[in-house]
């Protein structure tokens, strides 16, 4: 198993400690920096101050929005990426939810799994170099009866096959990532509830394209937080839980919200989006189960970590995506060190 980290998204406030965290993971040896974007920074920007400032980790979008780019502009993006950083970029993609995606850039919000299914074969179909043609009922190119003709990237990516992420949580979109993608991008992973809530649809998609899993990165995202007090460590993430299962998306289409409720907190999710959607933000963080946090995040002492990796790693996971907590850079820092550390008593590098 191997380790990545998140540094979510910038302009909170902390980017140029965000910088330092990349560099230092990078001199760990992380194998792996992600960004993302929603309706703030965007995640190639990012990504390319990143990479020019470091040497060896791979530098990923988790996510690049589907709504945001026409699949032939992301082609480009991650041929660019992927030569600026020496071969470096790994491509992650998602369709966003319903408030971001009709909100913020205007697109609906339907069919979102036959339209990512479209936008990845044209992606694929775009970075081969080939001249670039597609019939789908989302995407037409070259657009008929007008002067448009195919044509092909200019661009030279570093390598012929640039790994190419899902950000999924539904079954269906789950197993269609198995069948269409190289990985998967996981957010509220459970190892106890991992084969259930994601393996086995990824599995089955995999099986539908003639596929084993291997090689294919089952890579989810955990805040870290060390320290002897793992109820107050948890403490930490109540208002990151409680925007998730409460706040994103709407009342019917909450998929974290969703998720929670496969993992049996059906009633706390209930709860927590409620609370939330009335504006009761203090209380929909107070409403979250803290075996609910300490479930989905690596909390307390190096050794806690340590054993809590061995569990990712019996459930399958094949990179540890972890976002160090903290409110200062040295104990942002302490943290990722404390990943190396717990990773290398696991014994499962």
């Amino acid at each position: 198993m191997r380790l990545g980290i998140n540094l979510g998204y910038w302009g909170a406030g902390m980017d140029s400690d965000n910088l330092e965290v990349a560099k230092e993971a990078d001199r760990l040896g992380y194998d792996v920096c992600w960004a993302a974007e929603a309706y703030g920074s965007d995640a190639p920007t990012v990504l390319a101050w990143v990479a020019a400032r470091t040497e060896r980790i791979d530098v990923g979008s988790a996510i690049m929005q589907i709504p945001a780019r026409q699949p032939a502009m992301t082609a480009m993006t991650a041929a660019t990426l992927d030569s600026l950083s020496g071969g470096r970029f790994r491509l992650g993609l998602g369709v966003s939810g319903p408030q971001v995606s009709e909100g913020w850039y205007g697109v609906k919000f339907d069919k979102p799994l036959a339209r990512t299914r479209e936008y990845v074969e044209i992606v694929r179909k775009a970075m081969t170099r080939e001249r670039l043609s597609y019939d789908g009922e989302h995407w037409t190119l070259p657009l008929p009866g007008g002067p448009g003709k195919p044509i092909k990237l200019t661009v030279h990516p570093e390598r012929e096959h640039i790994p190419l992420y899902i950000a999924a949580i539904g079954p269906k979109n789950l197993e269609q990532t198995g069948e269409i993608a190289d990985g998967t991008l996981l957010i509220f992973p459970s190892a106890d509830h991992l084969e259930e809530t994601a393996l086995r649809h990824i599995r089955a998609g995999r099986e539908k394209a003639g596929k084993t899993m291997d090689g294919f990165d089952v890579c989810p995202t955990l805040p870290l937080a060390v320290g002897d007090d793992v109820s107050g460590l948890a403490d930490m993430f109540r208002p990151y839980t409680a925007l998730y299962v409460g706040g994103m998306g709407s009342r019917k289409q909450n998929f974290y919200n969703q998720l929670a409720q496969r993992m049996g907190y059906e009633k706390e999710a209930a709860e927590i989006q409620d609370k939330y959607l009335a504006g009761d933000k203090a209380g929909a963080a107070a409403a979250v189960p803290h075996q609910l946090i300490d479930q989905t995040a690596l909390l307390g002492p190096v050794e806690r970590i340590a054993e809590r990796m061995q569990a990712y790693a019996a459930a399958g996971v094949t990179t540890l995506t972890l976002a160090p907590a903290g409110f200062t850079l040295d104990e942002r820092l302490t943290a990722l060190r404390a990943g190396t550390d717990a990773l290398e008593r696991a014994g499962v590098a």
